[in-house]
């Protein structure tokens, strides 16, 4: 968890602190810093404000799921690699799958009302925003179901593993799901980048993963 001072605090839906790291800048520079050109700056900021807001919503999203279920929000944290939400007590498994699927299924949300709409936008500027929104978030939508922890997907399936097996036999197996998954992310990052142009700034914890394997706490 990140305890720093944030650099930005305020006060979100439903009343929840939301705190801004400052790693985030490093985020926004990075976007910006490949678009020198004065033509293309605009559209690079757009797209660091519609990527950063999609994070916001995709963590109110799990905000939700745990207020509608009587967890208390803690905060909600944005910085350079995503953003998290903090809840004050732990909650079990079946509590967990609901908190865990808001924030794809709010960006899943995002990309079919936008995608509804941007057809029938008469504005060039406006139907770009709402494309690239449509684009970004059904991505950080797939990025986020992949089956390794600490994402959406590998919090999922030990959720759900949990439905049907013993707990020491669900951590064992996201765990085993998480080093397969560390093991083809090289490829997957190289034949992003060759293939599409994308860098990821995300890589799979391995020691969480072999500890979850071995059954060792994480």
């Amino acid at each position: 968890m990140i305890n720093e001072t944030p650099l930005i605090q305020f006060y979100g839906p439903w009343n929840i602190p939301v705190h801004v790291n400052q790693s985030l800048i490093i985020l926004i520079l990075i976007i910006v810093g490949f678009n020198f050109d004065p033509d293309t700056l605009p559209y690079a900021l757009g797209f660091a404000a519609i990527l950063v807001g999609s994070i916001l919503l995709h963590e109110l999203g799990h905000a939700w799921g745990c207020l509608v279920q009587g967890v208390p929000v803690k905060r909600v944290v944005l910085y350079g690699g995503g953003g998290f939400c903090e809840h004050r007590r732990s909650t079990s498994s079946y509590e967990d799958e609901l908190i865990v699927a808001m924030g794809p299924i709010v960006n899943l949300t995002l990309w079919a009302v936008c995608s509804l709409i941007e057809p029938y936008v008469g504005s060039p500027d406006l139907a770009w925003v709402l494309a690239v929104t449509a684009k970004l978030n059904l991505w950080l939508a797939l990025f986020n179901m992949l089956p390794l922890m600490p994402l959406d997907g590998g919090r999922l399936l030990h959720a759900g593993l949990n439905r049907i097996v013993a707990p020491k036999s669900a951590t064992r197996i996201a765990g085993f799901v998480g080093l397969v998954g560390f093991l083809l992310w090289i490829p997957m990052m190289i034949f992003a980048y060759v293939g599409f142009g994308f860098i990821f700034l995300f890589f799979p914890p391995l020691l969480r993963h072999w500890h979850m394997f071995r059954y060792a706490r994480y």
